[in-house]
Order: C-alpha cells, then sequence, then structure tokens
C-alpha cells in the first residue's frame, strides 16, 4: 500500500493511525498542499477529490478518510478498529462520525484559504471561526465521553474514535482552542500518544515534516 498524504493534515493523520493500530505496512509519498500537488492533473486524474489522502491499494487508488479507514477494516479484519458489541459500535461511529463530519468541512484548508482570499478576512478573524466550529462539535463530544464515564480510551483499545480524534485535538492547540474542559478527551489523547503506533503516526515524524 502507497499512502499519499501531507503530514500536517488531520485527516493524514487520522489514516496514518488507523494503519499503525492495524499493524499494516505502507509506503508513504508526500504531497505537498503548500505547493497545490493535490490540485496538479497527474494527482486529480487519480483522484478527482484533489485531496488528501489517498490510499495506492488493491489495485486502486482509494480516496476520502472515512471510507478508506471502513474499507481496512473490511479488507483486513484483523486488529479490527470496532468492537464486536453492536451497541459500543454505534458509540465509537456517534463520536466519530461527528468530529469527521461537522468539523473538516468547515475547516479544511481550502476552506480558510478562501475566507482570507477572496472574502478578505484576516488571520485573526480565520482563527475565532476555527474556535467556534470545534467548540460545536468538541463540547458535546465531551459530554458524551462523560455520560460515558470513560477511561484511557473510549473502550478497552484504541480504535476508530482515538484514530479520529487525535488528530483534530493536534489542529485545535495549533489554532489555540482552549482545553481544559475537555479533560476526558485529553486523558485520551494523552494515553494515545504514549503508544508507539501514535507516535509513529504523529506529523513530527512524517517524512515531509519541515526540519526543526
Amino acid at each position: 500500500m502507497k499512502l499519499y498524504g501531507y503530514w500536517r493534515s488531520s485527516t493524514s493523520y487520522r489514516l496514518r493511525c488507523a494503519l499503525e493500530l492495524k499493524g499494516l505496512e505502507y509506503e508513504q509519498d508526500p504531497v505537498s498542499l503548500i505547493e497545490a500537488r493535490h490540485k496538479e492533473d497527474s494527482f486529480t486524474s487519480r483522484n478527482p477529490f484533489a485531496g488528501v489522502p489517498m490510499l495506492e491499494a488493491d489495485g486502486r487508488d482509494r480516496a476520502q478518510s472515512m471510507a478508506i479507514i471502513a474499507w481496512l477494516d473490511e479488507r483486513y479484519p484483523d486488529k479490527p478498529l470496532l468492537p464486536s458489541d453492536v451497541e459500543q459500535r454505534f458509540t465509537a461511529r456517534e463520536l466519530a462520525y461527528a468530529v469527521a463530519t461537522e468539523l473538516h468541512a468547515p475547516l479544511n484548508l481550502k476552506v480558510l484559504k478562501y475566507l482570507k482570499d477572496p472574502l478578505g478576512h484576516d488571520q485573526e478573524e480565520i482563527n475565532t471561526w476555527y474556535r467556534h466550529w470545534l467548540a460545536a462539535t468538541l463540547v458535546p463530544v465531551e459530554k458524551r465521553l462523560k455520560q460515558l464515564d470513560t477511561g484511557d480510551f473510549l473502550f478497552d483499545r484504541p480504535g476508530l474514535f482515538e484514530a479520529v480524534l487525535v488528530p483534530q485535538l493536534y489542529n485545535a492547540r495549533r489554532f489555540d482552542f482552549e482545553l481544559d474542559a475537555c479533560d476526558k478527551m485529553v486523558r485520551i489523547e494523552q494515553a494515545c500518544l504514549a503508544l508507539p503506533e501514535f507516535q509513529r503516526a504523529h506529523p513530527d515524524n512524517q517524512p515531509d515534516a519541515p526540519e526543526v
């Protein structure tokens, strides 16, 4: 398998987490969003969505991170990302989809660029936009976690929800989002980041990450 992604892309990050949690081997071919490589004909001819990540696997180019993760779990059933219990699977999907569907659309790079040019918003206004939508979803996710009385992970080990949550909290910190009231999410994040799978998936450890 070959992963076409960008080191700081939250969707690329979540797919790396899923691949690592499932113990699957993959190569990486970085796609620079800053250089707009994702808009080049050589890329869009393979991925008409013109975004990352894209996974080349089983003779096909696969787009859309959540669809790819679902495919991985079906194609490689070992180390499943969802629990066996139907109600627990619903809970994992409820929380993961809340983050993936409610936050990625208003907060991805092309939206932020559109807010700046042509709409003319300055960076602080864009940061305010970003934090507003983070709160709209992360606050209820935190409330649900408190209702469930979770521990270090949503269930007994990290899976789909953790693979989606950790990248979003990484981005939240980039935009100075206040996480003091999100102690359940932060506890899960810290437990995940202590694991080698999440360490290998971290943006700082990617081949296209800038040198510090």
